[in-house]
């Protein structure tokens, strides 16, 4: 009579091997989900010699992503500060995938809790005039106050804010604030500090970096948005000649869409 085969062995390995990779996928959404949206809150100090107490919290990179309805989730976190300003360091939208409205609708929860001051990043900027003028215009409507290339006297210091377009030339706003002043500056990219100090800035609130991305064991962030492999800093606190930069690991993400050991931010500042 003639033989029969049976696969048997092929059947149970292929049964076997479903739910295991299916199991793989549901545990690597999970890790990606959990980096992605476990909000953190970073706290600094600086001492620039004020007549009071402030605090700032600074928002950075939202790139529209999203804590909860209508943001509330990081709205909430923000209001639990009771913060004097709330500052927005750029990319509050994406040019990759782009909702004008996630980004109005942090604003317009922002906007109740404190006054709100903002200054554009590079992914601004790679909208139309026309695009922008309508974004800003929406803003502005709510009574966010935009600081791109102007600055704000508070009396005991100077709010000035730099587009993320004049850091690559021909910024001419205003000029270089006197050494005796109290100034504290907002930009999108931290790379500038030459022209961050030319202007007498004291305090640099910045982000872009996205801490790096994935931040290797040791604290070394992995790759900046240009690219550039294991930039020497990434996000935290740096005191560079006298002049403190803080750079937000930010919010959300644009390129590449997970973060790794490096779970969103809020920052606080608390200015004396």
């Amino acid at each position: 009579g003639m033989l029969a085969f049976r696969h048997k062995t092929r059947k149970n390995k292929f049964r076997f091997c479903v739910p295991f990779f299916l199991a793989v996928q549901l545990v690597l959404s999970v890790f990606c989900l959990y980096q992605n949206y476990h909000l953190t809150t970073t706290y600094y100090d600086v001492d620039l010699n004020l007549e009071r107490n402030l605090t700032i919290v600074q928002v950075s990179d939202l790139h529209n992503q999203v804590f909860g309805i209508n943001e509330q989730t990081l709205l909430g976190r923000i209001e639990e500060e009771k913060p004097d300003m709330i500052v927005v360091t750029g990319d509050v939208v994406d040019s990759y995938h782009t909702s004008f409205s996630i980004a109005l609708d942090f604003m317009r929860g922002a906007v109740k809790i404190a006054p709100v001051y903002y200054v554009s990043g590079n992914h601004e900027l790679r909208f139309s005039q026309e695009e922008l003028n309508s974004f800003f215009e929406a803003m502005q409507d709510m009574g966010v106050i935009i600081l791109d290339d102007t600055y704000i006297d508070f009396e005991d210091f100077v709010l000035a804010g730099v587009g993320d377009a004049s850091l690559y030339g021909g910024f001419a706003a205003y000029e270089p604030f006197a050494a005796e002043r109290n100034v504290i500056l907002l930009a999108h990219e931290p790379q500038y500090t030459e022209f961050f100090h030319s202007l007498g800035a004291d305090l640099v609130l910045t982000g872009h970096f996205h801490g790096g991305q994935v931040i290797l064991p040791g604290g070394r962030g992995f790759v900046s948005p240009e690219f550039k492999f294991l930039p020497e800093v990434a996000y935290g606190s740096h005191d560079i000649d006298g002049m403190t930069l803080i750079i937000s690991r930010g919010l959300g993400n644009s390129i590449l869409p997970v973060r790794v050991n490096n779970y969103p931010e809020l920052v606080v500042i608390r200015v004396s």
